[in-house]
């Protein structure tokens, strides 16, 4: 079983604009796949990264310019500092869920198949999407699902969901299914089962959050010309890194110097984004939603 097939991998790393010598980062290294790219156009530089999710050691090379931390990125800026890294010339995060996280049946993150309601990135984390389901009020559910699923609709989802879990506990795909499906369009059932997934993956993991985290982190670390790669999957995600890219904050607030110039720690390298051309698609259609936004520090 292939472990995970990189978006834009080509496109992504040509953008980091490699130095041989340089310092790089992957903070979502999972089958390895943008990692082994960059090792290529190393010389004496070096590439750390990051990956929460245990599975993702299997795949770490055998190479001494190398380094492997299983840590969420969140703790990125501690993490270099420890091993003695206080800048760094580039930075890659391909946001999505691995082929293997989704493959696994175990790890509950896609409606395609019945599993425990799981979803947890690193499996020692305490909180599952089970336990968000039968312990969150009505009111919070309904938020997690509008916010995080952008399900128009997440205030009938939360009171289905409410009345289910008084007979019986939701705790497997089948359960959740149940539960909410009625409240699906017809011919729209993947599409919604998809955002109700989302929201309850991004709640367990907290992704927005600690995706914001690590950009301002990333910012920090980089040296001028530096570049960050970010590869995003869903609006929620792309909205905080467009914005982050485009003004320096997350809500997109443009900022203008004394003479009305639009004040920016990046130059922006790809206005709209670059997606999947045909022929990727025809080799990794799981690459439809993915979308490259790239910035150099300034």
């Amino acid at each position: 079983m292939v472990y995970h097939i990189p978006a834009l991998l080509k496109e992504s790393i040509d953008g980091l604009n490699i130095k041989p010598e340089g310092i790089y980062v992957d903070v979502t290294f999972g089958g390895g796949g943008h990692s082994m790219e960059i090792l290529k156009r190393l010389k004496t530089g070096k590439l750390i990264a990051f990956d929460q999710d245990d599975d993702a050691e299997v795949n770490v090379p055998d190479d001494k310019r190398f380094l492997f931390l299983n840590q969420n990125f969140r703790f990125l800026k501690n993490n270099l500092h420890f091993n003695g890294i206080r800048s760094i010339d580039g930075l890659i995060a391909d946001l999505g869920v691995s082929f293997h996280q989704f493959d696994e049946p175990l790890r509950g993150f896609t409606f395609r198949q019945e599993a425990p309601l799981d979803m947890r990135m690193n499996k020692s984390g305490s909180v599952t999407a089970a336990h968000l389901l039968n312990t969150m009020d009505e009111a919070s559910l309904a938020d997690l699902f509008y916010n995080f699923g952008e399900l128009k609709n997440s205030r009938r989802i939360a009171k289905e969901i409410a009345a289910c879990r008084t007979v019986k506990p939701l705790s497997t795909v089948r359960d959740i299914i149940d539960a909410v499906g009625k409240l699906a369009l017809h011919r729209q059932e993947h599409k919604f089962f998809a955002k109700v997934f989302q929201g309850l993956r991004i709640a367990v993991n907290h992704e927005i959050a600690f995706l914001k985290e690590m950009l301002e982190q990333a910012l920090d670390l980089l040296n001028p010309g530096g570049r960050l790669v970010v590869i995003t999957y869903h609006s929620l995600e792309d909205r905080v890194v467009k914005n982050f890219i485009r003004t320096g904050n997350f809500e997109g607030e443009k900022k203008k110097d004394f003479y009305g110039n639009i004040e920016t720690p990046f130059r922006i390298i790809t206005r709209k984004g670059i997606t999947p051309g045909e022929e990727e698609l025809f080799r990794n259609n799981r690459a439809r939603s993915a979308r490259l936004r790239i910035g150099e520090k300034i």
